[in-house]
């Protein structure tokens, strides 16, 4: 059945809407209970590994760009491609598009948790992905690095801030910070298989490095960056009750309603947690006006 471009105008702005009041309520009635992050520890961790990279690995990476072979070039040259923000944002945001244009209401139980869940995620990603980018590209202009293609005429630590130009944009690595992002999403997500997600994510960040585009300390830079974007946005979703529990001491645990597959379970099996989940959904959005 066909909805009339109106009506599926006012479906939109409604749900639009009502997710915002849902925001608001939450973030009103919750209290803003954080778990006991060392930031200042892990800022400072941060900052003297990308040094030390900067001090040991830098000079020989922008003094070997060149010297690769041309097979190893094109291999890292096709993983570095998945290192574009491009492969995260657009399915996030037609993942929310859609969410938006969907009748909330005249879903069964299971399919108002699974797109509240693909919503949450979606959401997410865009939030980690996103606005780690925005950040990246702030930095990386105003602080103005050469980049290892210019090593033989501006030497390793060449600035030019504000220059606005792709040459001197360089630090820290865009490629690097979506890779840190999506790999603490996958941590928060699947913290017990974080060594594979860091491995994967790793390993194309560091794809910058061999294809000439960034030095070391830029992926590390970018890296730890878009990482802290994804923790932050995971501690407000907790209070928010989106994907995650709140926790006292650790980083935000998973709900076990959060699936993004179909949940099929017998009805004996299905747990409280999902009951309670769903009458809050249910509930945020009938109180919506």
């Amino acid at each position: 059945m066909s909805v009339a471009p109106l009506a599926l105008y006012r479906r939109s702005l409604g749900n639009f809407r009502d997710t915002m009041s849902i925001v608001r309520r939450r973030f009103a009635v919750r209290p803003a209970r954080y778990p006991r992050i060392p930031w200042a520890v892990w800022l400072m961790a941060w900052v003297l590994l990308t040094v030390a990279v900067f001090l040991c690995l830098d000079a020989a990476a922008g003094g070997m760009r060149g010297e690769w072979s041309p097979g190893f070039v094109r291999f890292t040259d096709f993983f570095t491609q998945f290192g574009l923000g491009g492969w995260c944002l657009i399915p996030a945001a037609l993942c929310l598009i859609a969410a938006n244009l969907t009748d909330w209401r005249g879903l069964s139980r299971q399919g108002r948790m699974l797109v509240y869940n693909w919503t949450c995620f979606a959401f997410l990603v865009l939030c980690a992905v996103g606005l780690s980018g925005i950040a990246v590209n702030l930095l990386k202009y105003g602080i103005g690095r050469a980049r290892p293609f210019y090593f033989n005429d501006f030497g390793v630590l060449s600035l030019h801030p504000f220059a606005m130009d792709a040459r001197f944009a360089g630090f820290p690595s865009g490629h690097a910070t979506t890779m840190g992002a999506v790999f603490g999403i996958l941590l928060l997500l699947f913290p017990r298989r974080w060594y594979v997600a860091l491995a994967v994510t790793a390993c194309i960040a560091s794809t910058r490095v061999f294809v000439g585009a960034h030095y070391p300390s830029d992926t590390v830079a970018g890296f730890g960056l878009g990482l802290a974007f994804s923790v932050v946005s995971g501690l407000v979703f907790a209070r928010l009750g989106f994907i995650f529990g709140q926790t006292s001491s650790k980083l935000p645990a998973r709900k076990r309603t959060f699936r993004l597959a179909p949940f099929r379970a017998p009805r004996s099996k299905m747990s409280r947690v999902g009951r309670v989940e769903s009458g809050e959904i249910r509930a945020d959005r009938a109180q919506t006006p």
